[in-house]
């Protein structure tokens, strides 16, 4: 059992990288990745919210959706956990590190539409994952998000010194960037 879940946690943080090999969550990947300080703050908030929304909506969908099979709701009951969830985790950062609250300024309430953060609590309930699964999942993928936009965010703070060709400059550079990345956690799909 603790195989299969040190197995299922590396593959959702490394081999299966929600962002670099599911192309999930983007946005605030590329939005966010611009200071390290930001980058680990942003990482910090989706392991919370990701972590937290899979324990929610697995006991959901087990004890509600499927009791009263009403399945058929899972995408709009995760929704609004979800946004429940955010909305906390704004209201927590606002009143006890105004300064993180700050720096991420219009991108903490895109973590209610990270679509991450939905994918990992569909990927939980379609791959009938039991609760502590879909927890280990959820920890795992979250983590390998914030391993890429820490990853992405030490980048981008280097590249800004170097002299890149004026078309490359910006996003360019950035995409690929992040393209070369996710080649290089290609060679992770060796591991298991």
């Amino acid at each position: 059992m603790i195989r299969s879940l040190i197995f299922l946690a590396l593959g959702s943080a490394l081999i299966n990288n929600v962002v670099l090999s599911q192309f999930l969550g983007l946005c605030p990947f590329l939005g966010v990745s611009k200071k390290v300080k930001t980058a680990v703050g942003m990482g910090t908030s989706v392991i919370f919210v990701i972590t937290l929304s899979s324990i929610v909506t697995g006991i959901l969908y087990e004890q509600l959706l499927v009791r009263f099979h009403i399945e058929y709701l899972k995408t709009i009951i995760f929704i609004l956990v979800i946004a429940a969830l955010v909305q906390f985790l704004e209201m927590f950062l606002k009143r006890y590190i105004p300064s993180l609250y700050s720096a991420l300024g219009v991108y903490l309430p895109l973590i209610t539409t990270n679509c991450a953060v939905l994918g990992v609590a569909l990927t939980n309930v379609n791959k009938s994952y039991s609760l502590l699964e879909g927890t280990v999942n959820g920890f795992a993928t979250s983590v390998g998000f914030a391993i890429s936009i820490i990853i992405l965010a030490g980048i981008r703070e280097k590249i800004q010194y170097n002299d890149i060709p004026k078309p490359f400059k910006g996003m360019p550079i950035v995409l690929i960037s992040a393209g070369l990345m996710a080649i290089a956690f290609c060679g992770f799909s060796g591991l298991l």
